[in-house]
């Protein structure tokens, strides 16, 4: 036996992101690079995962409350770091210890919010990708990312020449910088895609 999942009505800003979503959709059937996505984005939105997540009673806002707890957890820490690197509580702690406690955190953050973040996109892929904050957060995701991997592999390998230091290197600063301003940009895309 099938449970039925509960009908909600839909809101003017998801009405508006649907049509333009098919209104893209169809604009784009002329451009065989544009279909060539479309068409992913709607296969996409056809699998068993994507009709299970949007059928099944709970499933869609159990993945919503996951996905803004796995935001929490990793965007709190990783602005606590952020913050340090930006010289920040150099008297309390050094950037090795803030980075041993706070990044992992961030880390397990970050896996429930990718996890819970792609089933929720399953959903509605063509929709969501249709709005206008979607291109935004996946653009600021790919930064954050980057800026990651070079801080990783660049100034914090010399990390025990300027852990204490209470004004990090000028690539460091940089780092939680952009990380700060990506972070806080894709949390505020994330709610846009809602209302866009």
């Amino acid at each position: 036996m099938t449970a039925a999942f509960p009908q909600r009505h839909t809101t003017q800003a998801e009405a508006a992101g649907e049509a333009g979503a098919q209104h893209g959709y169809h604009a784009a059937r002329s451009d065989p690079q544009s279909a060539g996505w479309l068409d992913a984005l709607t296969w996409l939105q056809e699998t068993w995962v994507a009709e299970f997540v949007r059928v099944t009673p709970w499933v869609y806002s159990s993945l919503e409350i996951v996905h803004l707890m796995g935001l929490a957890i990793l965007v709190g820490p990783a602005l606590l770091f952020d913050l340090r690197l930006l010289g920040a509580g150099a008297d309390v702690i050094s950037v090795s210890a803030a980075a041993r406690r706070l990044l992992p955190v961030a880390r397990a953050g970050l896996a429930l919010a990718a996890l819970s973040g792609a089933a929720m996109f399953t959903a509605g892929a063509r929709e969501i990708a249709g709005t206008g904050a979607a291109p935004a957060k996946v653009g600021l995701l790919a930064v954050a990312g980057l800026n990651v991997a070079l801080f990783h592999l660049g100034v914090y390998r010399r990390v025990e020449a300027w852990d204490d230091d209470r004004r990090p290197p000028p690539a460091a600063r940089a780092a939680g910088a952009v990380s700060l301003v990506a972070w806080t940009g894709v949390v505020a895309c994330g709610r846009l895609i809602a209302y866009t």
